[in-house]
C-alpha cells in the first residue's frame, strides 16, 4: 500500500507543476548550481516581491508535466540541477530578474523558457529581459498619446499670446 501511495502523491506533484506551466505566461529554467544559500534567498526575495513563484524540482518531474502540458521542447534544457520561476501576472519580470541576477552571479546560468505556451532560448530570453517592464511601456504609451495634445495646446497658447501682442 505504501507504493500507492508514494505514486499518487508523485503524480499530485506532477499534476501540480503541469499546471503551473499551463498557468504562467512566462516560466523560465536555470541552473543554480553553485550559487550559496545568502544568494539563492537573496534571488528568491525578488522573485517574491515581484509575485513570482521559484520552485527547485527534479528534471523527471519536470519531463513528466512537460508533456502533460505539451511542451516536450523543455527536456532539451532540463539537465543537472534545475531550478524554475513561474509568473502568473508579468511576462518580463521573471526573464528580468534572473538575467540581472546571472549577470551579477556567473553560477546562475539561464537554460530556457515557455513564454505563453511557446519553448524559447537563452538569447530569446536575454532578449525578453532586456524589454521594459510593464509599467515602462505603459508609461511610454501614455507619453506617445498625450504629445499631440500637448503640441496643440501650446500651439493654441501661442495664437492667444500673439493676438494679446497685437492688440
Amino acid at each position: 500500500m505504501a507504493n500507492a501511495k508514494v505514486i499518487q502523491a508523485k503524480q499530485e506533484s506532477v499534476d501540480a507543476v503541469t499546471a503551473k506551466l499551463r498557468e504562467s505566461v512566462t516560466t523560465v529554467v536555470v541552473d543554480y548550481r553553485g550559487l550559496n544559500v545568502a544568494q539563492v534567498t537573496e534571488l528568491r526575495k525578488q522573485l517574491r516581491e515581484a509575485g513570482i513563484e521559484f520552485q527547485v524540482l527534479k528534471n523527471s518531474l519536470l519531463r513528466r508535466a512537460a508533456a502533460a502540458a505539451e511542451l516536450t521542447e523543455l527536456n532539451e534544457v532540463l539537465t543537472g540541477p534545475t531550478a524554475i520561476a513561474f509568473s502568473v501576472d508579468d511576462v518580463v519580470a521573471p526573464a528580468k530578474i534572473l538575467n540581472d541576477f546571472a549577470k551579477k552571479n556567473d553560477a546562475l546560468e539561464l537554460k530556457g523558457a515557455v513564454v505563453e505556451g511557446r519553448v524559447i532560448g537563452v538569447e530569446e530570453v536575454k532578449a525578453l529581459a532586456e524589454l521594459p517592464s510593464r509599467d515602462g511601456l505603459l508609461s511610454m504609451l501614455l507619453s506617445v498619446l498625450q504629445a499631440p495634445v500637448r503640441n496643440f495646446a501650446l500651439a493654441v497658447k501661442a495664437v492667444a499670446e500673439k493676438e494679446e501682442q497685437g492688440a
